[in-house]
């Protein structure tokens, strides 16, 4: 492993979503890709053409592999941390896609294993870290909205089973909406507010049976195994306080709002699902808002994997951390834990909150 330069990625997991991780981690000069790996030969061979990566094959042959610094684990939830134990064993950084993991425990456990070794763990959504969420960051860290109290999220749809070929997996347990969505709404609070305390919640299915709406398998009932609308009262350590839905039962479509308000005006953020979008300001005693353009980058996932690698060589703190993915999973259990018992939860665990990312941030200039 190199101490210097730009740093060498594998990517574990070649399914669609490593097209997009590919597509743009081989255009930032500060980082390496040089191999992919999947259980499907042919499809880390196809994926490692597609992109002009060199190397291709078996995870056993990525992590054997000394010039690779950084692995994205592109595997499905429930190998997470499985896979991410293997790369802290090879002494290689951890770049997994969300959840983390899918209870504390399991988390917790990778994160003192990677700790133990001397390495990083990072986890998405980085769309926390596009040019849209970054914009309003910077907007409340100056003071925008004054001192920053409250804020609501809404994520209202009737469902993917009305689009989605094969929704099932998305009404299971580990899923719904809560653990489907709720990453990237919880994220940008604890990007704004720091981290939580306690949660409040409550929760409800609509249906027991739903039917897929679209693809070759339309007409086919499946069943739902999880609550498909999650409302949450979070509260953060720093006193500030958010009110939350998630839900897969709306007929009216409601979806990626997220407003913060403070002392002074309130912020609409845009979509925290998307890398792009204007935020609007309203201030007290001001009958319209001011836009405010989103400035920064747009380059999309694998900007995180890009903040780890220009973390690990500045000695700072990457921004999109296991850390904070373990806390954000923690408030996710709580919610579901509230609403289940019907009592507040406290949250396991805290976590610094993340500095905003200067707008000159670029991921296509070389600075390793």
């Amino acid at each position: 492993m190199s101490a210097s330069g730009p740093v060498g990625v594998g990517v574990i997991g070649a399914g669609v979503i490593s097209g997009t991780y590919l597509e743009n981690l081989t255009q930032f000069p500060d980082v390496n890709v040089l191999f992919v790996a999947d259980i499907d030969a042919d499809r880390a061979r196809a994926q490692a053409e597609k992109f002009a990566v060199p190397g291709h094959g078996s995870v056993d042959e990525l992590l054997a592999n000394d010039d690779i610094e950084i692995v994205v684990n592109l595997t499905i939830p429930a190998l997470h941390t499985e896979i991410g134990h293997r790369i802290v064993e090879a002494g290689k950084h951890v770049w997994s896609e969300k959840p983390l993991a899918l209870d504390h425990k399991s988390g917790a456990d990778l994160l003192a294993s990677a700790d133990l070794a001397g390495v990083r763990v990072a986890c998405a959504p980085d769309t926390v870290l596009g040019a849209g969420i970054q914009t309003a960051m910077r907007a409340i860290a100056r003071g925008d909205i004054g001192e920053p109290l409250t804020a609501t999220t809404i994520f209202h749809v009737p469902g993917p089973d009305a689009w989605h070929p094969n929704p099932a997996f998305l009404f299971a347990h580990g899923a719904g909406p809560l653990f489907d969505i709720g990453p990237y709404y919880v994220t940008t609070l604890v990007h704004a507010f720091g981290a939580a305390s306690r949660v409040s919640a409550v929760s409800s299915k609509s249906r027991e049976v739903r039917t897929i709406g679209s693809g070759p398998h339309a007409g086919t009932e499946f069943a739902v195994e999880v609550p498909t609308h999650h409302a949450a009262l979070i509260s953060f350590e720093g006193g500030q306080s958010a009110q939350s839905t998630f839900s897969f039962q709306n007929a009216m479509p409601r979806e990626g709002f997220v407003e913060i308000s403070g002392t002074e005006g309130t912020l609409v953020l845009p979509d925290p699902n998307v890398f792009d979008g204007e935020s609007r300001l309203w201030r007290f005693g001001e009958s319209e808002p001011t836009s405010l353009p989103a400035v920064g980058s747009t380059y999309g996932r694998g900007s995180g994997v890009l903040d780890l690698a220009r973390s690990i060589r500045g000695g700072t703190a990457e921004r999109a951390s296991g850390a904070l993915a373990a806390h954000v999973l923690d408030v996710l259990l709580a919610v579901s834990e509230a609403a289940e018992s019907g009592e507040p939860v406290e949250v396991l665990s805290t976590v610094a909150k993340p500095a905003p990312l200067p707008d000159s941030w670029d991921p296509v200039a070389a600075t390793l």
